[in-house]
C-alpha cells in the first residue's frame, strides 16, 4: 500500500474539474505585479478581488522605505527561533506598539498568523484537565491548534451563544481549564460573530475567551481595534490573535492579552521557540502599516464605501451573498462545477476572486469568495461588477448551468 494512496479520490476530482478550464484556480501565478489591485496574469491586465489586502497597503510608501530600511540595517532573515537568536529590538518594538494600539499589557509576536493561533492554543490548553470549545466555522489553524493541545474540543454551532452556553453548563466543575475560541469576522462568508455575547458567557462558566481578529484588525471598530472594539468588549477578552497578513500587509502573526501570565508562552509554545523569527523586513513593514492604520481612519472609510457599492450590486444582480455587508462578499454556487465555470468566466473578464469549494467552506458551500480593497479605484469596481452582470446573464442564458 502506498502512503499516496489515500489522494487518490482527491485527485480525480480535481483533475476531473480543472481539465475542462484550461488553468488551475489554485495553481495561479501572479507574473507581475502591478500595485495593489492589479497584476498580470496569463499577459493579461487583472483585477484583483480576491487577496484580502483591505487597506490596500502593500504598496504604502511608509511600509516599503520601512522594510527597506530594516534590510540595509539588520539583514534578509534573523536565522533563529524568538526563543534563540531571532529577537531583535523591532520585534520587542512591535510588540509594544500592538500592546498599546489595542490597549493590552502584553503581546507576542509569532512568525505567522497561523502560529499564533497554533502557538497560542497548544500552550494554554493541556489534557486530562482543559477543555476547548470552538465555533464549528473556526478557521484551520484553531482545529490545529486544538489538535497540537491534545486537550478535548468541543464545536458548538456558529455564532450561536446559546449552543455554546449549553456545552459549557454541560461541563460544569469536571474539567479545571475552559478556553472558548471564535472569531470576529469569518473569512470564508464574511459574516461576524456575536463577540459580546460569546465573551460575557464564557465568563460566566469561569471560561476564558480567546479571539481571532485576523481578518477584522484594522477594519472594524472606531479605531480599527477589530469586532471586538465594534461591539463595546475589547478589554474584556482574554486573548487577541491577528495576523499581519491581511491589514498590515505584512507577514507575521500576534497574540495580545491583559493576562501577565502571556508571558510564559515564550518558554512553553513550540511554534515560538521552534520557528526561525519573522524577517526584520516583515517586522518592519507591519510596524509603519500599524502606524499608518493608526493616524488614518480613511482608508477605513474608503474599504467600507466600496464593500456598500459591491454589495449592493451583487444583491441588485441577484446573486445569492453568504452574509450582509462586509469587507468579505461571497456569492453561493449551486455545486463545486458551476463555481469552477463561473471563476473562469470571471478570470476571462478580467477579475481575480477566490474560489472555494468543500470540504475548505462551511456546509460544504461552493463559493466565489471577493475581498474588497481600500485602494479599488471606482474603474476597479466597475471592471468587478461589469464582469459579475455578464456572470449573472450568462448564468441566467444557461451557459453557465448548476
Amino acid at each position: 500500500m502506498s502512503l499516496f494512496d489515500k489522494f487518490q479520490g482527491t485527485a480525480e476530482l480535481y483533475t476531473s474539474l480543472v481539465s475542462g478550464l484550461g488553468r488551475d484556480p489554485f495553481g495561479l501565478s501572479m507574473e507581475k505585479m502591478l500595485g495593489p489591485t492589479r497584476a498580470i496574469i496569463e499577459g493579461r491586465e487583472i483585477v484583483l478581488a480576491g487577496t484580502n489586502n483591505y487597506l490596500g497597503m502593500t504598496f504604502q510608501e511608509d511600509a516599503i522605505n520601512a522594510a527597506k530600511e530594516a534590510v540595509e540595517q539588520s539583514g534578509t532573515g534573523t536565522t533563529g527561533s524568538r526563543f534563540a537568536n531571532g529577537t531583535y529590538a523591532g520585534h520587542r518594538a512591535l510588540e509594544q506598539e500592538l500592546a498599546a494600539f489595542l490597549g493590552y499589557k502584553h503581546c507576542i509576536v509569532f512568525s505567522t498568523g497561523y502560529q499564533a493561533n497554533l502557538g497560542a492554543i497548544s500552550a494554554l490548553v493541556s489534557p486530562p484537565d482543559d477543555v476547548i470549545l470552538i465555533d464549528a466555522d473556526c478557521h484551520a489553524c484553531i482545529y490545529d491548534g486544538c489538535q497540537l493541545s491534545g486537550a478535548e474540543t468541543i464545536r458548538f454551532r456558529h455564532n450561536d451563544p446559546e449552543s455554546l452556553d449549553k456545552r459549557l453548563s454541560r461541563l460544569g466543575d469536571k474539567v479545571k481549564g475552559k478556553l472558548v475560541c471564535f472569531e470576529g469576522m469569518y473569512s470564508m462568508f464574511g459574516d461576524t460573530a456575536p463577540v459580546k455575547e460569546f465573551v460575557e458567557i464564557a465568563h460566566k462558566h469561569g471560561a476564558y475567551a480567546l479571539l481571532d481578529e485576523a481578518h477584522s484588525f484594522g477594519v472594524y471598530g472606531e479605531n480599527g481595534r477589530g469586532v471586538c472594539e465594534a461591539q463595546g468588549i475589547l478589554n474584556e477578552v482574554d486573548f487577541y490573535t491577528g495576523t499581519f497578513s491581511k491589514s498590515l500587509a505584512s507577514i507575521g502573526g500576534f497574540v495580545a492579552s491583559n493576562h501577565p501570565e502571556l508571558e510564559y508562552l515564550r518558554f512553553s509554545s513550540r511554534p515560538y521557540m521552534f520557528t526561525a523569527s519573522p524577517s526584520p523586513a516583515n517586522v518592519a513593514s507591519a510596524s509603519a502599516a500599524l502606524a499608518k492604520i493608526a493616524s488614518d481612519s480613511s482608508m477605513r472609510t474608503k474599504l467600507w464605501e466600496n464593500a456598500r457599492r459591491i454589495h449592493a450590486a451583487f444583491t441588485q444582480l441577484g446573486f445569492e451573498l453568504c452574509a450582509e455587508v462586509s469587507p468579505v462578499i461571497a456569492v453561493k454556487l449551486a455545486n463545486k462545477e458551476q463555481a469552477f465555470v463561473a471563476w473562469n468566466f470571471l478570470m476571462e473578464n478580467n477579475v481575480y476572486v477566490n474560489l472555494a469549494i468543500p470540504p475548505g467552506t462551511p456546509n460544504a458551500t461552493s463559493i466565489l469568495r471577493l475581498s474588497v480593497s481600500a485602494a479599488h479605484t471606482p474603474e476597479d469596481l466597475d471592471v468587478v461588477v461589469n464582469a459579475y452582470t455578464a456572470l449573472a446573464q450568462s448564468m441566467a442564458d444557461g451557459a453557465v448551468k448548476p
